[in-house]
This record gives C-alpha cells, structure tokens and sequence, in this order.
C-alpha cells in the first residue's frame, strides 16, 4: 500500500486528477473508466482509488478543482484592472471539453452551479445600488447570465466565425472583452420600451389576453 506521507502523493494525485479531467471530458463520465484513467496517469487503478475511493469521488474534485479557478478568475476581474489584464478562455482552453460535457451531459452541473452563484453576488450588489433595479431576482438573472457565458465555451466554433478571428487568440480575446463591454454598457431596449414590454408581460401573466406585445419603435 502506498504511504500516505509520501510527498509523491500530492503529484500523484494531481496527475489522476488531470488524467481524470481529459478522460471524463473526451469520454464523458459513464465512459470512462478507473483503469483507463489509472493508465493516462501513469499509475495503478489502486492509487487511483487510494487518493479519491471512487469514480463518483473523482468527479467531485475534478468539479471543485474546476470551481476553484473560475473563483479565482472572479476575484481577478473584481480587481480589474488594478490586478492586471485577465485572459480567461486561455485559462479554461484545457478544460474546454471536461467544461462542454458537464453542461451537456443531463446531469446537475457544480461548475454551473458556483458560476451562477458568484453571478448572483455581482447582481445583488448591483440591484443595491440601482434606484430602479430589475424586476425578476438575481438568482435568475444570474443563471441566464451564467448560461449566456458558458456559451462561448460550447458555440465557440460558430462565435469564431462571426468575429473573423479565433476568440481564444489575443485579438479574439481582446475583441470578445469589448464586445462584452459594450453589450452591458449599451442596452437593446431603452427604459420606455422595456415598461412596455413588461406591461404586457403583466396581462398576460394575469389572464388570457389577444393582445400582440407591443412593437419596437425606431
């Protein structure tokens, strides 16, 4: 059995979790398998087991692993750019495919979870200081926002060609940042218009109602 004391484990632990991290993402979580995992990180299927006990387990930390760098990326972008420029599809490229199968594979999602989590308290801190905040709560919001996000990830072959550049190189990444900044900073709807939407929303919300929402004006 190996010593736990060894100061090896901790490498060896971090390398099945890497392992764990590519076989789950190019094979999804049924598929996979302890032994295949054990192999892609050089070690037995016993250490394996040692260091997480299951496949379930393994999961689970590969998950925490995972929401650990998106809380740091979060700090990091509280702090900008006092903190210096942050490039975070370059940090999530290698967990790009663990990342699309643990959104798509049917099952509750940790990461999705602690994203919408950490977009809540962005929201919450910023209906605070709104005189008129949003009528719906921020929980929701911020799961439409985390989703909106992950999207990048999952459709980034389509969003690379509609900016005429990989959104993963610098110049994606710097054309996707100001994009993103435009967008939150110049709203579709002006405040009139989104008043009548919403009251239109309101009656229908409140009974049967013919009446089409109202159309945008120029």
């Amino acid at each position: 059995m190996t010593n736990v004391s060894d100061p090896d484990d901790l490498t060896a632990r971090a390398r099945i979790r890497e392992a764990a991290i590519q076989q789950f993402g190019e094979l999804g979580f049924d598929r996979a398998t302890i032994r295949g995992i054990a192999t892609a990180a050089g070690v037995s299927s016993g250490l394996v087991r040692h260091h997480y006990g299951s496949k379930q387990a393994l999961r689970e930390a590969c998950d925490d692993h995972l929401t650990k760098i998106i809380g740091r990326l979060n700090e990091q972008a509280h702090a900008f750019p006092a903190a210096g420029p942050i490039n975070p599809a370059a940090e999530l490229r290698r967990y790009q495919n663990y990342l699309v199968r643990s959104l798509t594979d049917g099952g509750p999602s940790a990461i999705f979870d602690h994203m919408a989590a950490l977009s809540t308290e962005w929201l919450a801190a910023t209906d605070a200081a709104d005189p008129d905040p949003p009528r719906t709560p921020a929980t929701a919001r911020a799961a439409l926002l985390t989703a909106m996000s992950l999207s990048v990830t999952l459709l980034r072959p389509h969003l690379e060609r509609g900016f005429g550049v990989d959104p993963e190189t610098p110049e994606g990444e710097l054309l996707l940042m100001r994009s993103l900044v435009d967008l939150y900073s110049h709203p579709i709807l002006s405040r009139p218009e989104a008043e009548r939407i919403h009251t239109a929303l309101d009656a229908m919300a409140a009974g049967p109602n013919d009446q089409p929402l109202p159309r945008r004006t120029r």
